[in-house]
């Protein structure tokens, strides 16, 4: 935990006890949560923290690329602590997001009349069906 601790204050983030709550929850975290879903998870310990305080840490953690904001649901923001690249599909039934670890840079690739006007740095793709626990 140390290690993990000391990973963010050498990013010069300021560590409140807070701050350690949110990290905490995130670590190894694969279910892609919301900010509300962290906030009412880091809640249960503290009270007193305010949703402003968990949305100006995950901000934080992203602009400092420690944190992935996940955009496939069209509602609302999901955070993925995962930076390494990758790609997610999506429940249209229950909204589980799931991580897909698949390189498609071979398969994947711009139409000629745009491509001479990109260098291509990253994808990512999102595939959009129905779990299995949903289709039985």
């Amino acid at each position: 935990m140390e290690d993990f601790i000391s990973k963010f204050r050498g990013l010069g983030f300021k560590l409140t006890p807070q701050r350690i709550a949110i990290l905490t929850f995130l670590d190894g975290n694969t279910g892609h949560p919301t900010a509300e879903e962290i906030f009412a998870a880091v809640r249960q310990e503290y009270p007193t923290v305010s949703f402003a305080t968990v949305y100006n840490t995950l901000q934080a953690l992203s602009d400092r690329g420690q944190l992935t904001e996940v955009t496939i649901d069209p509602e609302r923001k999901h955070f993925d602590p995962n930076t390494d690249p990758h790609h997610h599909a999506m429940c249209s039934e229950c909204e589980k997001i799931v991580d897909v670890f698949v390189d498609y840079s071979e398969t994947l690739s711009l139409p000629d009349t745009v491509s001479g006007e990109f260098n291509v740095t990253g994808n990512h793709v999102e595939f959009y069906g129905v779990c299995g626990d949903c289709a039985e």
